[in-house]
C-alpha cells in the first residue's frame, strides 16, 4: 500500500495549486489531506468518502479548498485557490478504513509555500 503525493510549489499569495494523491494497493473508504506549518502540529484540512459522500472541511480552508476523487485513477485531489501566505506548509495525503478509525496510512508529503 502506497499514497503518492505531489502537485506542491511555490506561487504567489491569490494564486492556486492542486494536489495529487494517488493509492496504490488498494482503495480505501475514506481519504484525507493534512498539512503542517513549521512549528506547528499536523492539522486537519480536508476528507472524502470514496463514494463521494461526507465531504469536510477545516474552517480556515472552507470556500477557498475543493477535496475530490477520480476512482477510476484511485487518485484524491485538492484544489487550492486564493491561497494565503498562511496555508504554507508541506501538505500530506492519508486514508483510513472506515469513518471510525484513525487515519493509518500517509503519504510522503508535498511542499506548499505562498508567498506575499
Amino acid at each position: 500500500v502506497q499514497l503518492q503525493a505531489s502537485g506542491g510549489g511555490l506561487v504567489q499569495a491569490g494564486g492556486s495549486l492542486r494536489l495529487s494523491c494517488a493509492a496504490s494497493g488498494r482503495t480505501f473508504i475514506s481519504m484525507g489531506w493534512f498539512r503542517q506549518a513549521p512549528g506547528k502540529e499536523r492539522e486537519f484540512v480536508a476528507s472524502i468518502r470514496w463514494s463521494g459522500e461526507n465531504v469536510y472541511y477545516a474552517d480556515p480552508v472552507k470556500g477557498r479548498f475543493t477535496i475530490f476523487r477520480d476512482n477510476a485513477k484511485n487518485t484524491v485531489y485538492l484544489q487550492m485557490n486564493s491561497l494565503k501566505p498562511e496555508d504554507t506548509a508541506v501538505y500530506y495525503c492519508a486514508a483510513r478504513d472506515s469513518d471510525f478509525q484513525p487515519y493509518a496510512y500517509w503519504g510522503q508529503g508535498t511542499q506548499v509555500t505562498v508567498s506575499s
